[in-house]
């Protein structure tokens, strides 16, 4: 059994998307059942929903492609990296957040010398 099928979707941009779809739905249904007029306000909520989970995804209330590490599965752990895009993510793309995508390389003057462990100061 895989440790990451609980992460799918459990965030506050996917359940509120969920949520706001599911009313388009229900609107665009009075719709069909003769209420003209739900068919068309149900599509546009529909489609605010896309907008809304979007917005949320890149205001760090959703999550990047794949698992997520498990102590960070809570549905209130907001993602701080999401600021500067996910690699692989369509939304960030987008938005314009361009990442390189994982597996990439990543030049030596781009990783602060704090984080890679280096001296700050290296000459050759």
């Amino acid at each position: 059994m895989s440790g990451h099928q609980y992460d799918e979707g459990h965030t506050i941009a996917g359940w509120t998307g969920c949520a706001v779809a599911t009313a388009g739905s229900a609107l665009a249904g009075a719709g069909l059942c003769g209420w003209r007029p739900g068919i068309w306000w149900g599509v546009g909520v529909m489609a605010a929903a896309v907008l809304v989970t979007w917005g949320l995804h890149l205001a760090g209330w959703g999550k990047p492609p794949g698992p997520r590490p498990a102590d960070q599965w809570r549905l209130r752990d907001r993602d701080r990296a999401a600021r500067e895009g996910h690699p692989g993510c369509l939304g960030c793309r987008l938005a314009g957040r361009r990442v390189p995508a994982r597996g990439g390389a990543v030049r030596e003057s781009a990783v602060p010398a704090s984080r890679t462990g280096a001296p700050a100061d290296v000459s050759s």
